[in-house]
Protein backbone atom coordinates (compact mmCIF):
# COMPACT_ATOMS: atom_id res chain seq x y z
CA UNK A 1 0.00 0.00 0.00
CA UNK A 2 2.76 2.46 0.69
CA UNK A 3 4.39 1.59 -2.53
CA UNK A 4 1.33 2.30 -4.46
CA UNK A 5 1.00 5.89 -2.58
CA UNK A 6 3.86 6.90 -3.48
CA UNK A 7 3.43 5.70 -7.30
CA UNK A 8 0.54 7.67 -7.11
CA UNK A 9 2.07 10.97 -5.24
CA UNK A 10 4.66 10.75 -8.14
CA UNK A 11 2.00 10.64 -11.06
CA UNK A 12 0.95 13.89 -9.61
CA UNK A 13 4.20 15.39 -9.43
CA UNK A 14 4.63 14.80 -13.02
CA UNK A 15 1.20 15.70 -13.99
CA UNK A 16 1.78 19.58 -11.72
CA UNK A 17 5.61 19.66 -13.62
CA UNK A 18 3.93 18.81 -16.93
CA UNK A 19 1.93 22.13 -16.88
CA UNK A 20 4.75 23.80 -16.54
CA UNK A 21 6.72 22.34 -19.80
CA UNK A 22 6.10 22.46 -23.70
CA UNK A 23 4.36 20.16 -25.33
CA UNK A 24 6.59 17.15 -26.21
CA UNK A 25 8.83 17.70 -23.29
CA UNK A 26 7.92 13.73 -22.58
CA UNK A 27 7.30 12.61 -25.92
CA UNK A 28 10.69 10.03 -25.42
CA UNK A 29 8.78 9.25 -21.98
CA UNK A 30 7.59 5.94 -22.33
CA UNK A 31 6.35 4.98 -19.04
CA UNK A 32 3.26 7.85 -18.99
CA UNK A 33 -0.25 7.25 -20.25
CA UNK A 34 -2.68 9.73 -20.87
CA UNK A 35 -6.56 10.16 -19.85
CA UNK A 36 -9.00 12.55 -22.08
CA UNK A 37 -11.75 13.79 -20.18
CA UNK A 38 -15.27 14.36 -22.79
CA UNK A 39 -17.89 16.57 -21.74
CA UNK A 40 -20.73 17.21 -24.37
CA UNK A 41 -22.18 20.64 -22.73
CA UNK A 42 -20.53 23.51 -20.91
CA UNK A 43 -21.82 22.18 -17.82
CA UNK A 44 -19.12 19.32 -18.10
CA UNK A 45 -15.99 21.81 -19.68
CA UNK A 46 -16.22 24.27 -17.11
CA UNK A 47 -16.58 21.78 -14.05
CA UNK A 48 -12.83 21.58 -11.79
CA UNK A 49 -11.05 18.16 -12.06
CA UNK A 50 -9.57 16.12 -9.14
CA UNK A 51 -7.07 13.13 -9.62
CA UNK A 52 -6.73 10.99 -6.39
CA UNK A 53 -7.63 14.16 -4.31
CA UNK A 54 -5.65 16.69 -5.80
CA UNK A 55 -7.17 19.83 -7.27
CA UNK A 56 -5.57 19.72 -11.07
CA UNK A 57 -7.91 22.24 -13.31
CA UNK A 58 -11.09 22.65 -14.78
CA UNK A 59 -11.93 19.90 -17.80
CA UNK A 60 -11.61 22.77 -20.85
CA UNK A 61 -8.29 23.31 -20.51
CA UNK A 62 -7.08 20.34 -19.66
CA UNK A 63 -5.40 19.32 -23.11
CA UNK A 64 -3.14 19.87 -25.42
CA UNK A 65 0.06 21.56 -23.64
CA UNK A 66 -1.75 20.90 -20.11
CA UNK A 67 -3.27 16.91 -21.19
CA UNK A 68 -3.39 14.74 -18.08
CA UNK A 69 -0.03 12.08 -18.15
CA UNK A 70 -0.36 9.76 -15.38
CA UNK A 71 2.44 6.99 -13.90
CA UNK A 72 0.69 3.58 -15.08
CA UNK A 73 -1.52 2.16 -12.69
CA UNK A 74 -5.42 2.84 -11.04
CA UNK A 75 -6.05 6.64 -10.34
CA UNK A 76 -9.58 8.15 -9.09
CA UNK A 77 -11.16 11.03 -11.44
CA UNK A 78 -13.50 13.15 -9.68
CA UNK A 79 -15.12 15.78 -11.76
CA UNK A 80 -17.42 18.72 -9.82
CA UNK A 81 -19.20 21.30 -10.48
CA UNK A 82 -21.34 23.42 -8.04
CA UNK A 83 -25.20 22.69 -8.37
CA UNK A 84 -24.47 19.15 -9.88
CA UNK A 85 -23.42 15.64 -8.37
CA UNK A 86 -19.91 14.45 -8.36
CA UNK A 87 -18.88 12.34 -11.27
CA UNK A 88 -16.36 9.93 -9.66
CA UNK A 89 -14.62 7.10 -11.85
CA UNK A 90 -11.42 4.67 -11.49
CA UNK A 91 -9.33 4.22 -14.26
CA UNK A 92 -6.53 2.28 -15.01
CA UNK A 93 -3.68 3.84 -16.54
CA UNK A 94 -1.06 2.12 -18.81
CA UNK A 95 2.02 2.92 -20.46
CA UNK A 96 1.76 4.43 -24.14
CA UNK A 97 -2.22 3.91 -24.30
CA UNK A 98 -5.13 7.06 -23.88
CA UNK A 99 -7.88 6.41 -21.60
CA UNK A 100 -10.93 8.07 -22.67
CA UNK A 101 -13.68 9.09 -19.54
CA UNK A 102 -16.92 10.46 -20.59
CA UNK A 103 -18.15 12.68 -18.28
CA UNK A 104 -22.06 13.61 -17.47
CA UNK A 105 -22.83 15.75 -14.70
CA UNK A 106 -26.27 15.42 -13.29
CA UNK A 107 -28.38 18.16 -11.27
CA UNK A 108 -28.46 17.84 -7.29
CA UNK A 109 -31.81 18.55 -6.31
CA UNK A 110 -30.65 19.21 -2.98
CA UNK A 111 -29.11 22.25 -4.43
CA UNK A 112 -31.31 25.46 -3.39
CA UNK A 113 -30.87 28.90 -4.25
CA UNK A 114 -31.28 32.37 -2.45
CA UNK A 115 -34.11 34.54 -3.44
CA UNK A 116 -31.94 37.51 -2.22
CA UNK A 117 -28.03 37.58 -2.85
CA UNK A 118 -24.80 39.44 -2.40
CA UNK A 119 -21.71 39.45 -4.58
CA UNK A 120 -18.20 38.53 -4.38
CA UNK A 121 -16.00 39.39 -7.31
CA UNK A 122 -12.32 37.75 -7.09
CA UNK A 123 -9.11 39.15 -8.89
CA UNK A 124 -7.02 35.95 -8.00
CA UNK A 125 -3.64 34.94 -9.80
CA UNK A 126 -3.54 32.51 -11.25
CA UNK A 127 -7.23 32.70 -12.39
CA UNK A 128 -7.58 28.75 -12.70
CA UNK A 129 -7.33 28.03 -9.36
CA UNK A 130 -10.19 26.02 -7.62
CA UNK A 131 -12.54 28.28 -5.34
CA UNK A 132 -14.52 26.49 -2.56
CA UNK A 133 -17.45 28.15 -0.57
CA UNK A 134 -18.63 27.11 2.90
CA UNK A 135 -16.32 24.19 1.86
CA UNK A 136 -17.41 22.72 -1.34
CA UNK A 137 -15.91 23.16 -4.32
CA UNK A 138 -18.07 26.31 -6.90
CA UNK A 139 -15.78 26.24 -9.77
CA UNK A 140 -12.40 28.30 -10.75
CA UNK A 141 -11.69 31.89 -10.23
CA UNK A 142 -12.17 32.69 -13.52
CA UNK A 143 -15.48 32.72 -13.34
CA UNK A 144 -16.01 34.79 -10.73
CA UNK A 145 -14.01 37.73 -12.32
CA UNK A 146 -14.28 40.24 -14.95
CA UNK A 147 -16.63 42.16 -16.75
CA UNK A 148 -19.96 40.78 -15.69
CA UNK A 149 -18.86 38.08 -13.89
CA UNK A 150 -18.92 37.63 -9.86
CA UNK A 151 -20.31 35.31 -7.49
CA UNK A 152 -23.82 35.50 -6.07
CA UNK A 153 -23.93 34.19 -2.87
CA UNK A 154 -26.72 34.35 0.06
CA UNK A 155 -26.13 37.35 2.78
CA UNK A 156 -24.28 36.41 5.92
CA UNK A 157 -20.99 35.01 6.78
CA UNK A 158 -18.83 32.61 4.36
CA UNK A 159 -15.74 31.40 3.96
CA UNK A 160 -14.10 31.57 0.97
CA UNK A 161 -11.37 29.47 0.25
CA UNK A 162 -8.99 29.11 -3.42
CA UNK A 163 -6.74 26.33 -4.08
CA UNK A 164 -4.40 25.21 -6.59
CA UNK A 165 -1.90 21.96 -6.14
CA UNK A 166 2.10 23.95 -6.73
CA UNK A 167 0.66 26.41 -4.34
CA UNK A 168 -0.16 27.46 -0.63
CA UNK A 169 -4.09 27.49 -0.05
CA UNK A 170 -5.65 31.47 0.56
CA UNK A 171 -8.41 31.45 2.62
CA UNK A 172 -10.61 34.40 4.24
CA UNK A 173 -13.94 35.21 5.57
CA UNK A 174 -16.53 37.90 4.55
CA UNK A 175 -19.53 38.68 6.02
CA UNK A 176 -22.31 40.57 3.13
CA UNK A 177 -25.61 42.44 3.94
CA UNK A 178 -27.92 41.53 1.13
CA UNK A 179 -27.00 42.86 -2.14
CA UNK A 180 -23.79 43.87 -0.97
CA UNK A 181 -20.98 43.35 -3.62
CA UNK A 182 -16.83 42.96 -2.30
CA UNK A 183 -13.99 42.10 -4.11
CA UNK A 184 -11.40 39.52 -2.98
CA UNK A 185 -7.46 39.83 -4.55
CA UNK A 186 -5.23 38.70 -3.78
CA UNK A 187 -2.15 35.97 -5.87
CA UNK A 188 -1.21 32.66 -4.42
CA UNK A 189 2.11 32.13 -3.20
CA UNK A 190 3.78 29.22 -5.14
CA UNK A 191 4.67 26.10 -2.95
CA UNK A 192 5.05 22.00 -2.71
CA UNK A 193 1.83 20.51 -4.32
CA UNK A 194 2.05 18.87 -1.18
CA UNK A 195 0.37 22.08 0.65
CA UNK A 196 -2.32 21.94 -1.77
CA UNK A 197 -6.15 20.16 0.12
CA UNK A 198 -7.38 16.98 -1.22
CA UNK A 199 -10.96 16.70 -2.05
CA UNK A 200 -12.76 17.85 0.06
CA UNK A 201 -16.40 15.91 0.71
CA UNK A 202 -19.79 17.62 0.58
CA UNK A 203 -21.68 16.88 3.91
Amino acid sequence: MAVQKEFKILGLAVLCFFFLLPAGSFAQNEVLGEVQLVGATKVERSSGVWIDGQYVGYMDELKDQKKILLLPGEHEISVRQSGYTDFTQKVLVEPHKKVILHVKMGRDPRVQFPTVTSAIKLEVTPDRAAVFLDGAFVGHVHEFGGIGREMLVSPGKHRIKIDLAGYQTFETEVNLLPKQKTKIKTELVKGSITQADPLIKKD
